[in-house]
Formats: C-alpha cells, sequence, structure tokens
C-alpha cells in the first residue's frame, strides 16, 4: 500500500516555504527571512525526525538497534552493507495500520507527560495493571539500555554505538560523542524535535504492550535517538513472539504516521484518546492500496521529484487558522500554480499623469540601501563572471551585426560603450535592477531597415537615427504619463512564448551564422582544390624569379625528383623558404587548414560543456557544493576549457577582437551627433512615422522581457516597477540617439541567465528531500559591476584577446538553447513528433483533448514562422505591429477554445477572469471538492528552473 502524503509541506501547509535548516527554533514561531510570506500567521511545528528502534535477539542476548528513521522519507538500515539505503517513499501492509489502531485503542495513551528524563519516562509507560512488579522491573531494565545506532560521523567511517545497560545517572544521559559529531544532524534544522518508536517481540510478555506518549516538554532522551534531539513523541509496541514480523510493521507504521504532515499536526493538539485514533482513521481515509501481484514489495519508490499539494488533506482547524491569517495582499492562485490576474500594486492605474511612475518610485525608495547589501554575498561573484562574459559575447556578436547592417557607421566599440553607460545607469535607477540591457535581434532588424532606407535615398543616417530616437523618447514618455504599461496584463503565456522563441532562435541562429562565416573566411583545404598549393621560389643567378605553370605535381616522384636548379622551385614550408632566402608563392602559403574544423571543435566543446555542467547540479556525483560551484561556473569553465585546447595546440583561431582605442568607428564623426547633417529641417517632422513603429517594438520588447523576471514564481520580495523600468529606457533612448550608440532594452535571455546565476536555495536538506527555492537575490550590484567591467574591457585587451571567438559563439547557442528548451511550447512542440503511448504524462494532457492541443501549438508555430519571415524580408518595417498583433491572435482564440482549454493551454485574460465564478469554470477553482483526479499534481512545482518561462 503506497501512502500519500509522505511529502513536505507545499505553499498551503504547515512548512510552506520554511527553508530546511532555515527553520525556527519552536512551535508557533515565524517563518525565517529567507521565507515566502504567504503562509505568516499559520503556526509553524517544528520538523520531526523519526528513530524506529527495534528489540533483536530473542530469546539469546536482548539488544536494541536502529533499523530505520524518517525525516520526510524512509530510510531503512541495510546490515549488511552497513549502511543507510537512500530515500524512499515508505510503503505498508494495510493490517498492519489495522492491527496498531487496535493495540493504541486498548493501550496507555498519555498526552503532556510531564516526564523530564527517560528514567521517568520509562517508570510511567512501564505502569500498568498487566505487569507484575518482578516483569515491570525485567521491562524497565531493557528499555534503559543503549540501543545501537549506525552514526555516519562528520569525516569518518560509519561507528556502532555499544550497548551496555545504563544507569539513570545524569552523566550517562548524557549524548555521546559519536552522536553530536552525526553528519545527519547539519542536515536538520535548529528547532527540530525527535520522536522514538521501540518495537520488538519479548517472551515474558503474555499480551502486548502498547504506549504512545506524547511529552508536555521536549526532553533529549540520552542516546535513545541517534541525534541528540529533544523528543516530542515516545511510543513503546512490544508484545509476546508471533508469526511474521508483525511489531516492526506496527513501528513502522507508527513512524509513517509521525512523518506525516496533517498527521502530526493533529497529534500535536490531541487531548484524548479519540482525537487520536480520529487522525489516524483520516490518515486511512487518504491512503492508496495497491494490489498484491502487480508490483514488487520488495522495490523502493524513489521520492517524487514535484511534491503534489496537500490542501485538501489540512484538517479543518488549520483552514480556520490559515484563513483569517493569511495576508490581506495574498493573491489566489489557480490550478497551474500561476497566480490569478488579480491586479499587482504595480499593474493598477492611478487615473493620474505619471502617477504609476510615482508610486514604482516610491515603493523602490525603501528598498534601495539593500540592494547593495544583499549583494554581498558570494554567490554574487559568481553571478558578476557569468554575466559579463554574456554581456561582452553579446556586445561583440551584436556589434559586429550592427557594423555590417550600418556599413561601419556604428560598430563594436560603440556597442561597448552604449552597453556600458545605458546598462550601469539602467542599474543603478531603474526599478528591476536584475534586468541587463542589451542589443536585441527585434531593434537590430530595425536599425537594419533604418540605414537601408536612408542609404536608398541618400540621407545621412546617425542625423535621421538622432531624430527618430527623439520622437521614440518622446512617445515612450507618453506612455508613462498614461500608465501604458497596465496592459501587459493582456500578456498572457501566448504572447511571451511567442516572443520568447523568437529570441532564442535568434541566438540560435545568430550563433550557428557567426561559425559557418568562419568556414569562408578560412576555407578548408583540400588537395585538387583551386587554393591548394605552395611553393618557394628561388631567384636565378640573373636575379630573376622563375615562374611556375602548375599548382600540384603529377605525382610524388615528380615531388621528390624536381631539379631545383632548373625550375628554381622547392615545397619547403613557407618559414624555411624565407630562410633560405626564397619566396613564398601559392595560394594557400599563407592558410592553415586546420582552422575550420578546429574552431567547429571548439565551437561543440564550449556548447556541450556548459550544457553538462549545467546539469550536474541535478546529477548523482559530487558532493552539493562541489555540484553547485560547477553549474555556477558551467559558462566559465566552459571558456576557461576552450581557451585551454586554443592555447595547447597554439592554432590560429579567431580571437577576440576588442578595441584599442576610444573613439568612434566612423571616421570623421565626433561623439555628439549633429542636429541636421545634410538632411532637409522637415526630415526631423518626418521621423515620427518609423519611431511610431519602433515605439512599439520597444514597449513590446521591453515589457514582455519585464513580465516574465517578475512573475509571482520568481518570489521577489522588493516588487517590480513597469513604469519607472520604461521611463528610464526612454531616458536612455535620447542618451544614445544622441552619441551614436545603439539602441538597447532588457535582453530577455541574459537578463534571465542573471536571475537563475542568483537563484536561492536552502542549504541543508532532509535526506531525500531536493533543495528548497527561496526566490532570487535581488541586488543591483551584480548587473553595475557587470557594466563596469564591460567598460573598463576596452583596455583590457592584452587579456581578452586570447580568447577564440568560436567559444563565444558556443557560449551563445547555450543561452539560446538552455532558453528555448524550458518553455512550454517547447514540450507541445515535441509531442507532434511522439506517438501517443510514449508521451510523457503531462497535466494539460488529461484535460485537453491531444488535436486541441496539437491544434493551439500549430497556431503558434505559425505565428513564430510568420514572425520569422517579416523579420527577414522588406517587409520587416511592419515587425513591431506584428508583435502587437499576437496579442490579438491570443484573443481571437477565444471563439477557437473554450475558457477551460485555455485555462491549461495558456492563462485567461483579465476581462475574462473577472467572469470566472462560471458554472463550468467554478469547480476548477474550488479546493473543497472531493475530485480524486484534481487531488493529485494539482499544483506545478513552486521552485522554477529559470530560463524562459516558468509554468
Amino acid at each position: 500500500m503506497k501512502l500519500q502524503g509522505q511529502e513536505e509541506f507545499d505553499g498551503h501547509s504547515a512548512y510552506e516555504n520554511v527553508p530546511t535548516g532555515k527553520l525556527d527554533s519552536g512551535p508557533g514561531s515565524g517563518p525565517s527571512p529567507d521565507t515566502d510570506s504567504q503562509g505568516q500567521g499559520v503556526p509553524k511545528d517544528p520538523l520531526l525526525f523519526i528513530q524506529l528502534n527495534e528489540l533483536l535477539g530473542w530469546p539469546q542476548v536482548l539488544e536494541w538497534r536502529e533499523t530505520g528513521r524518517w525525516v520526510l522519507f524512509e530510510e531503512k538500515l541495510e546490515v549488511g552493507g552497513g549502511r543507510w539505503s537512500a530515500p524512499h517513499v515508505p510503503t505498508l501492509a494495510l493490517p498492519s495500520l489495522q492491527k496498531l489502531r487496535s493495540l493504541l485503542a486498548e493501550g496507555l495513551v498519555l498526552l503532556d507527560c510531564p516526564a523530564q528524563s527517560l528514567l521517568e519516562l520509562v517508570e510511567q509507560v512501564t505502569r500498568v495493571e498487566s505487569l507484575s512488579p518482578e516483569l515491570r522491573g525485567q521491562l524497565q531494565s531493557l528499555l534503559l539500555q543503549r540501543p545501537q545506532h549506525l552514526i555516519q560521523t562528520t569525516g569518518t567511517r560509519p561507528c556502532w554505538g555499544s550497548a551496555h545497560s545504563r544507569e539513570s545517572s545524569r552523566d550517562e544521559e548524557a549524548p555521546l560523542k559519536e552522536q553530536r559529531q552525526n553528519a545527519l544532524r547539519q542536515k536538520l534544522p535548529p528547532g527540530a524535535e525527535a520522536g522514538a518508536v521501540l518495537a520488538g517481540e519479548l517472551g515474558f510478555l503474555a499480551q502486548p504492550l502498547g504506549a504512545f506518549v506524547r511529552l508536555r516538554d521536549p526532553v533529549v532522551l540520552g542516546s535513545l535517538t541517534e541525534v541528540p534531539l529533544p523528543s516530542r513523541f515516545f511510543c513503546l509496541l512490544l508484545g509476546p513472539p508471533a508469526l511474521g514480523r508483525s511489531y516492526h510493521e506496527m513501528g513502522r507504521a507508527v513512524a509513517v504516521l509521525l512523518s506525516d504532515p496533517q498527521f502530526q499536526w493533529s497529534v500535536r493538539r490531541a487531548s484524548n484518546l479519540h482525537d487520536l485514533l480520529a487522525a489516524l482513521d483520516a490518515f486511512l481515509e487518504e491512503v492508496t492500496v495497491l494490489p498484491p501481484g502487480r508490483w514488487d514489495p520488495t522495490s523502493r519508490i524513489p521520492p517524487p521529484k514535484c511534491l503534489p499539494s496537500q490542501h485538501k488533506r489540512l484538517p479543518l482547524q488549520m483552514q480556520e487558522v490559515k484563513g483569517p491569517s493569511a495576508p490581506r495582499g495574498a493573491r489566489a492562485e489557480d490550478r497551474h500554480g500561476h497566480p490569478q490576474h488579480t491586479p499587482s500594486p504595480e499593474l493598477q492605474r492611478t487615473g493620474r499623469l505619471f502617477g504609476g511612475l510615482v508610486q514604482d518610485v516610491r515603493r523602490k525608495a525603501s528598498w534601495y540601501p539593500s540592494d547593495f547589501l544583499d549583494a554581498l554575498h558570494p554567490q554574487c561573484f559568481s553571478a558578476v563572471l557569468y554575466i559579463y562574459l554574456a554581456t561582452i559575447t553579446n556586445a561583440i556578436t551584436f556589434g559586429g551585426l550592427l557594423g555590417e547592417a550600418t556599413d561601419g557607421a556604428q560598430g563594436v566599440l560603440e556597442s561597448f560603450l552604449g552597453t556600458a553607460v545605458a546598462g550601469a545607469a539602467f542599474c543603478l535607477m531603474a526599478g528591476q535592477p536584475l534586468t541587463i540591457l542589451s542589443s536585441t535581434g527585434p531593434v537590430l532588424v530595425f536599425e537594419r531597415l533604418l540605414f537601408n532606407f536612408s542609404r536608398d535615398y541618400s540621407l545621412d543616417y546617425l542625423p535621421f537615427r538622432l531624430w527618430v530616437g527623439i520622437w521614440v523618447a518622446t512617445f515612450c514618455l507618453v506612455l508613462v504619463a498614461t500608465e501604458a504599461s497596465v496592459l501587459v496584463r493582456y500578456f498572457t503565456r501566448f504572447t511571451e512564448e511567442g516572443f520568447c522563441a523568437l529570441i532564442s532562435l535568434i541566438f540560435i541562429y545568430d550563433a550557428v551564422g557567426k561559425m559557418l562565416s568562419l568556414t569562408r573566411a578560412y576555407p578548408i583545404q583540400r588537395p585538387g582544390s583551386a587554393t591548394y598549393g605552395c611553393f618557394c621560389q628561388y631567384p636565378d643567378p640573373g636575379g630573376n624569379e622563375s615562374q611556375w605553370m602548375r599548382t600540384k605535381p603529377e605525382d610524388r616522384d615528380d615531388i621528390l625528383s624536381m631539379d631545383l636548379g632548373l625550375v628554381n622551385a622547392s615545397l619547403l614550408p613557407p618559414p624555411e623558404c624565407v630562410r633560405r632566402g626564397g619566396h613564398p608563392r601559392g595560394p594557400s602559403c599563407h592558410a592553415v587548414p586546420d582552422i575550420a574544423f578546429f574552431s567547429l571543435l571548439l565551437f561543440l566543446t564550449s556548447f556541450l560543456f556548459a550544457m553538462a555542467l549545467k546539469h550536474v547540479k541535478t546529477s548523482r556525483f559530487f558532493p552539493t557544493i562541489v555540484r553547485k560551484v560547477l553549474s555556477d561556473f558551467s559558462s566559465v569553465l566552459a571558456i576557461l576549457l576552450g581557451c585551454g585546447l586554443d592555447a595547447f595546440l597554439g592554432l590560429a583561431t579567431p580571437k577576440l577582437m576588442v578595441p584599442r582605442e576610444f573613439k568612434p568607428t566612423l571616421p570623421g564623426r565626433d561623439w555628439l551627433v549633429s542636429s541636421f547633417g545634410t538632411n532637409p529641417w522637415w526630415l526631423s517632422v518626418a521621423a515620427a512615422l518609423p519611431a511610431l513603429l519602433l515605439s512599439i517594438l520597444i514597449f513590446m520588447d521591453q515589457q514582455i522581457t519585464a513580465v516574465i523576471l517578475n512573475r509571482a514564481e520568481y518570489r521577489l520580495r522588493k516588487g517590480a516597477g513597469f513604469h519607472l523600468d520604461f521611463f528610464c529606457v526612454a531616458l536612455l533612448m535620447l542618451l544614445t540617439s544622441a552619441l551614436g550608440l545603439p539602441w538597447y532594452v532588457s535582453a530577455t535571455v541574459i537578463s534571465l541567465a542573471h536571475m537563475d546565476s542568483l537563484r536561492r536555495e536552502s542549504r541543508a536538506c532532509a535526506p531525500g528531500e531536493p533543495p528548497s527555492f527561496l526566490g532570487i537575490r535581488e541586488q543591483r550590484l551584480t548587473g553595475l559591476v557587470v557594466f563596469i567591467l564591460t567598460g573598463i574591457s576596452i583596455f583590457l585587451a592584452p587579456i581578452l584577446k586570447f580568447i577564440p571567438m568560436p567559444v563565444l559563439y558556443g557560449i551563445f547557442l547555450y543561452m539560446g538553447v538552455a532558453a528555448i528548451s524550458s518553455i512550454q511550447f517547447t514540450k507541445r512542440v515535441q509531442l507532434l513528433l511522439m506517438p501517443a503511448k510514449h508521451q510523457p504524462d503531462l497535466l494539460l494532457l488529461r484535460h485537453v483533448p491531444l488535436s486541441r492541443v496539437h491544434l493551439f501549438t500549430a497556431i503558434q508555430l505559425a505565428c513564430l514562422g510568420l514572425l520569422w519571415i517579416v523579420k527577414s524580408t522588406p517587409a520587416a518595417i511592419i515587425f513591431p505591429i506584428m508583435l502587437l498583433g499576437l496579442v490579438g491572435v491570443r484573443k481571437a482564440l477565444e471563439w477557437v477554445f473554450s475558457p477551460q482549454e485555455l485555462l491549461w493551454l495558456d492563462e485567461l485574460m483579465p476581462e475574462k477572469e473577472r467572469s470566472t465564478p462560471e458554472k463550468g469554470l467554478e469547480p476548477e477553482y474550488s479546493f473543497s471538492g472531493n475530485e480524486s483526479e484534481d487531488s493529485e499534481l494539482m499544483y506545478q512545482p513552486k521552485a522554477p528552473e529559470i530560463n524562459i518561462s516558468v509554468n
């Protein structure tokens, strides 16, 4: 029988968001500073460590030996291997629970027992009428015997505790040295309590003896448990020898019950035997029975990666406690775990000009000092290195593309300088400083269109671009003044995924395209090709060089027997030729045939190595701290590996080109762009038309990224700043246009990589428990340092020039692939290629027909393909309107799909969600129903894998 509920409480439980290792020290304490605030006011019970000590050796030498332990999951002692098993979900036989109930109903139940030592506790437990004084003395002596534990001490081999009868002195009841050095103690949070279960067969007992004790004040019971924790519960299950291992199974049943959060919550507040049995009956109503012969009882069920919600299992009293104590600002969540579209304070209209901007400034001002103090953590150093390399890679790549698109009017220097100035200013002033500003693919497309228009009509490009930027800044300020940012509520996952997939594909396309361009710059040399051949020519006695007519000898004998005196030519290597006074002649004299292949090798090595190291964090190899370091520095280590391979082989691969002089790329221009140049005055007014299209693009590009970064799944404590961020972008548009620098908006992929590198997780985890996601380390310093280093990079050419460009292209590809692989859109595209029997058990497939899922995916694919075609053709001038059209397409889908289908495939739009209490949708939001299927996997994980979208 598989038991439900062997999981940690999630967002609606008593342990909501309380990180293991950071729990407060006692019951009723509030959450730690690193926890989410949704559960404030709900009493927090301490984590319970349960240990099963079994009486072995009858009828020879009796001894207590620890055979099992529970925190969240079960660990069994593997005696032959001398180790603990891997944590697993416990399974019980139904008769063991039934026998346990009968034994507790007839046995001794002591609630709020005042015992202060193990001796007092034993005296209380053995005070039963069925025991004679002689048997009571034997039983007390047996219960006071020290059990054997398999203790894994820190830095040493496992050791067994000694077994001997102990006296009642306080010194004997002090914890052993091995207990204090137990490595498991470091996994348990402060304030954790223990529960001891003693079970076994005893020949001198004529009838079963059962006792359940809840201590009024938890007390350390000497070496009774392997970890010296104060014990809250004590259970004794003894009886005469019987067939099977009935008492062992009953002991396991008690331990499983105590490890269940709902049973534990009830038994902590039980006042009599009836309450205890009622909690056990409630547990029995929730169990899942597996039929015999359909599964292997010896198999161990591993802990689930995604723990389901236990909200429906909450006792009625606990729901009443949670109800009035929930914070006023708590937002309801739908069945996906998404926050419903109740407008957040950042997205509520004030009805005043610049009202949203003023509120953002007031909201973020109180957090400003902590935005710098919170950055004093070693994790931020890793984030700086990672994002710095990603930023300069992006600046160099887009700088090169911009130089090609504008025919040298802008280049890598402007890209470096603009990235440093705009990014640093944004980090200092913005409402969401985790955002990384950068050049983006859609904006680059518009820059190319603007330059082509200027060239075709003989216009001065930079002055024309200046007026476009002025108009864009004006339009953006109007949008800020009218609080247009509240419209981001209409950006559902359909819009986000379409835009993010486009950005990710641009990353992948540019990385592969730049890599393939190296094969054209460094062609592959093949024998017989037109570029194959290099000869060393010597001058004849008259000083004239003889001419050669062929680039390839006819055969090997011809090469070896070549008469240098007659032909004055040899096949010496170029350096040797020059040393002997000759002159290398031929198309391939200065070509290195290995460059293209080795560049491809570096490209794939950096990409695959970064991907592999990123997944080391979830692997089974190496200790936790090593896995975390390798994962956090995956990109840095991949770049170092590529640089090491390149230096070891010494090939002349293309290296990072960093400007060495601080001057504009376009010769003859000043840093400040002229207002008109050779353009007519009326062009400053006509620039408003392309500026309007660009304003739409900037708004979509900036705000979609802002919506993704500020999702509730990331548990950001300091709030968003949609109006303030867009205001900063508007001012920076004006500054970069005046200086002739590239235009910058929020970069989706790099910003999410920045957040991913700043994930906060619990340090100590109970066996079988994955690290708890605590949120993001919100601060301004990492982004500020990244952009300062980007500006300094102009002067670090002697160091950065050793980084091969194929390595950076590989990191570029890694970022795009990691981004697109995590969105639900990608998973649904994969469903198109899978037979039904091989499809994963996705939650949406349980509620939406597969044909409807494919139809929704096909519409998204069509929209994405249309966006890509428009971006790549002369019609790209309407590209911003096409992006805005995604919202219209999503609205039109309400005529094709039912609200129930859209609820699972996407999200409900705000105006639709106001009418959600319809008959067809009400059951989906009600948590009080009895639908067995809805109780399974009702919520998606609360700890997101941060890439593009978390749903």
